[in-house]
C-alpha cells in the first residue's frame, strides 16, 4: 500500500481508503461502460443512476422526508450566504444571522450587501469562545429567517442547541453533517459542502422544506433561484458529477459503517483524546467553553507561543501534516472529521505527550 500521513486538514480533508480505491478501480471504466464517470453527460442514464442512488442513500442516512427538497449544487458554502437572502429574505422586514465565529462573520459580511440583517447575538469579544444560549438570542419580530453556523470549524466551537424559533431557519452544517445526530425536521434549511465530510471540494448539499423552497424570490435569475435548481433535480445546468458520484460512495460508506449515530460516538470519542490531554496539562491550552467545544476541529495554543513553530516542524517529521491553525487565530488545529482513523487522533495524542515532556 501506499504511503499515507496522518492528514488533519480542515479541508479538503481525509477520505477513507476504501473509497479512494473504489474510484480509482473504476476511474478509467466505470462498471464496464468503457468510459469514466467523468466522462459521460450527467443527461446519460447511467449517471442519472448514480444521482439517483445518491440521494436515497443520502435520505436514508438521515432520515429525510419527503417534505424535503434534496439538492446538489454547486458554490460551495460561500454561495449559499448570498444565495439565501436573495432567495428568502423579501419574506420579512429583516434577516437574523448569528455571529458566532468566522464563517458566520463572512455570512453576515455578504447578506449585509443584499438584505437588512439583525445580529441576534454575537460572541465576537469573548474571541468566539462562548455563545450565547439561543433563547437569549434577539430576534427580530416579523424577520425572514434566522441563520448560524452550527460548527465553526476556525475557532472550534459548536452550537447543540436546536432552532425553536417562529421565522425560518437556516443552517450552515459543512463541517459537522454526518458527525452529529440531528432531527432533521426541526430545520427549515441546512447546507454543507462537501469537502469536510463527504467527498471532494466542488459540490455542497442543501436540504431544505419544499414549502420553503415555494417562496423562492421569483425575479431572480433562474441559475440563482433554489426551487429552479430543485425542480430540474439539481440539473438545472451541468452539475458537478464527480463530486455528486463520490458523495454517493461516502453515503454508501456510512450506511455500511454505523451511520450517523456511529460517527458521533466515534467523533466524541476522538476528540475526546485530545481534549482530556490539554485539560489535565499546564502546557497546552483551549480557550473555548468546555460545553460547546467541537467534535469536530480541536484547536489549542502552547502557553509558550515560541514553542508553535517547533511543534509544528516536528509535527511535520512525524506525517502529523496540516495541523496550523487558521491564519486569522494562529495555534494549532486538529480536523477530525469522520474518515479519520483512531489510530490516527492517538498518535497525535502520543505526539503531543512526548512533545510536553521534551519542551514543557
Amino acid at each position: 500500500m501506499k504511503k499515507r500521513v496522518h492528514n488533519f486538514s480542515a479541508g479538503p480533508a481525509t477520505l477513507p481508503v476504501e473509497i479512494l480505491e473504489a474510484v480509482e478501480s473504476e476511474l478509467y471504466d466505470y462498471e464496464g461502460i468503457g468510459s469514466s464517470i467523468i466522462e459521460i453527460s450527467h443527461r446519460d442514464q447511467v449517471f442519472k443512476e448514480v444521482a439517483n442512488k445518491a440521494e436515497i442513500a443520502v435520505r436514508k442516512l438521515l432520515s429525510i422526508s419527503e417534505d424535503y427538497d434534496v439538492i446538489f449544487m454547486q458554490g460551495g458554502a460561500t454561495l449559499q450566504f448570498s444565495l439565501i437572502p436573495m432567495n428568502f429574505a423579501h419574506l420579512g422586514d429583516t434577516s437574523n444571522f448569528a455571529d458566532v465565529g468566522s464563517w458566520s462573520a463572512k455570512a453576515i459580511k455578504e447578506a449585509s450587501k443584499i438584505c437588512n440583517v439583525n445580529t441576534c447575538t454575537s460572541s465576537k469579544e469573548n474571541n468566539y469562545t462562548n455563545i450565547d444560549r439561543m433563547s437569549d438570542w434577539k430576534i427580530k419580530e416579523n424577520s425572514a429567517l434566522v441563520h448560524y453556523c452550527k460548527n465553526e470549524t476556525i475557532q472550534g466551537i459548536r452550537i447543540t442547541d436546536e432552532p425553536k424559533f417562529s421565522s425560518y431557519s437556516f443552517v450552515d452544517m459543512s463541517s459537522c453533517l454526518f458527525s452529529e445526530n440531528i432531527d432533521v425536521n426541526k430545520y427549515d434549511f441546512i447546507y454543507a459542502c462537501a469537502q469536510k465530510n463527504f467527498g471532494p471540494s466542488g459540490i455542497t448539499l442543501v436540504i431544505a422544506k419544499k414549502a420553503l423552497l415555494e417562496r423562492s424570490n421569483p425575479d431572480l435569475p433562474n441559475i440563482l433561484k433554489y426551487d429552479a435548481h430543485a425542480n430540474e433535480g439539481s440539473m438545472l445546468n451541468t452539475p458537478n458529477t464527480f463530486g455528486w458520484y463520490v458523495a454517493g460512495k461516502m453515503f454508501d460508506w456510512y450506511l455500511a459503517n454505523g451511520g450517523v449515530a456511529k460517527m458521533e460516538k466515534q467523533s466524541v470519542a476522538k476528540t475526546a483524546m485530545l481534549y482530556d490531554l490539554i485539560d489535565k496539562s499546564d502546557f497546552y491550552v483551549n480557550p473555548v467553553n468546555p460545553e460547546q467545544r467541537s467534535i469536530n476541529n480541536v484547536v489549542f495554543t502552547i502557553i509558550n507561543s515560541e514553542l508553535e513553530k517547533v511543534f509544528l516542524e516536528e509535527a511535520e517529521k512525524a506525517d502529523l501534516k496540516y495541523l496550523k491553525g487558521h491564519r486569522s487565530v494562529g495555534g494549532m488545529r486538529a480536523s477530525i472529521y469522520n474518515s479519520m482513523k483512531m489510530e490516527s487522533v492517538s498518535t497525535l495524542r502520543d505526539f503531543m505527550e512526548n512533545f510536553e515532556k521534551n519542551y514543557g
